[in-house]
């Protein structure tokens, strides 16, 4: 079994993968290159916004950019091949398929569009995620905070309409501007959400009608304190669940890594006796709790089959112990008969 540590969580190698070039890809000093290309990368992107910059200045950065995408190009190519005779493997993983999109699309599929380009260089930047695990929990804290948003997006939305048109009948013919259509008046509430020029929206609506003030009050503390409040409750309920995955996801993987230092222990003369036997089927018991949990659902980074690939040894030990057993007994009985 080749486990390796990567991206915050542990990967299981299977057996169709380059051993070698999977290891190298992963390991912290090829993750940490990567990451100081694409942190140059950005300051090479920053400079170049710089007006009055030199040209020779200029035309580095940009030869530097474009090296900077030969390097993405390159360890794309070499993270696809350490899928050895499998490369459609390298496609399950979601990070994965923005890689390739965002390099494939940056090497000049589309050169004819500046401006696209422009933006890939800066979607390229977001591969530093991949080796950020605190900004990887926030940005699934997001994701899974999105249908729970939907719905309290669709609740503001409704909000608005009904102080939208509340506004325009109350409002309207005085104040055309700010309140003179739907559209007028939800750019008017929308602008209102963050309380920006609350006054100036506020007293011209006093002059107009007495029902500014009750209309106004209960547009702050209904939708503004109330549903933005409910929005950041449930973004900040998200991380936090995020956070405790997380963690019980780092417990699961110092588990494993101690039951697999054991076991390389208990191997590691090539000679396994009948209490290191027992021993290690505790330690694959223990590897298929640690794997799949109580429910024998697998909810680990990795899922693979321990008892088959533990066992291996465990059965090659036990002939030998077997064949052992049977030599001595032959020698027994040869010493008897002399």
């Amino acid at each position: 079994m080749s486990l390796v540590k990567a991206y915050g969580q542990i990967i299981e190698l299977q057996e169709y993968r380059v051993k070698w070039l999977a290891k190298l890809v992963y390991s912290s000093k090829f993750e940490l290159v990567i990451a100081f290309v694409i942190m140059a990368n950005a300051i090479a992107l920053a400079l170049l916004t710089m007006p009055g910059i030199d040209p020779a200045t200029r035309n580095a950065l940009l030869d530097f950019d474009t090296f900077a995408l030969y390097v993405y190009g390159f360890e794309l190519l070499l993270r696809i091949l350490s899928y050895g005779k499998k490369p459609w493997k390298f496609f399950n993983q979601g990070w994965n398929v923005f890689d390739f999109a965002i390099i494939v699309l940056s090497l000049g599929f589309i050169s004819q569009q500046a401006i696209i380009l422009r933006l890939l260089r800066i979607f390229r930047l977001i591969r530093i995620f991949r080796f950020l695990p605190e900004v990887r929990i926030l940005t699934t804290s997001i994701m899974k905070s999105l249908p729970p948003l939907m719905s309290v997006s669709v609740l503001i939305f409704i909000a608005l309409f009904m102080y939208g048109m509340a506004g325009f009948y109350i409002f309207g013919e005085s104040l055309p501007n700010e309140w003179g259509s739907i559209t007028s008046a939800l750019q008017t509430l929308f602008i209102l959400l963050t309380l920006e020029s609350f006054p100036d929206y506020l007293n011209p609506a006093l002059r107009v009608s007495p029902w500014a003030l009750p209309f106004f009050l209960s547009y702050v503390f209904l939708v503004v304190f109330t549903v933005l409040n409910v929005l950041i409750g449930i973004v900040l309920n998200a991380m936090d669940q995020a956070r405790e995955e997380s963690r019980e996801r780092q417990k699961k993987i110092n588990e494993l890594h101690e039951i697999v230092h054991e076991v390389d222990d208990i191997t590691s003369d090539g000679h396994v006796s009948a209490e290191e036997i027992k021993r290690l089927r505790d330690k694959v018991r223990q590897m298929e709790s640690v794997l799949h949990g109580a429910t024998g659902k697998p909810n680990s980074p990795i899922a693979v089959a321990p008892t088959e690939i533990s066992m291996k040894p465990i059965k090659n030990s036990s002939r030998r112990s077997s064949t052992k057993a049977k030599t001595k007994s032959k020698k027994s009985s040869s010493k008897s008969g002399n």
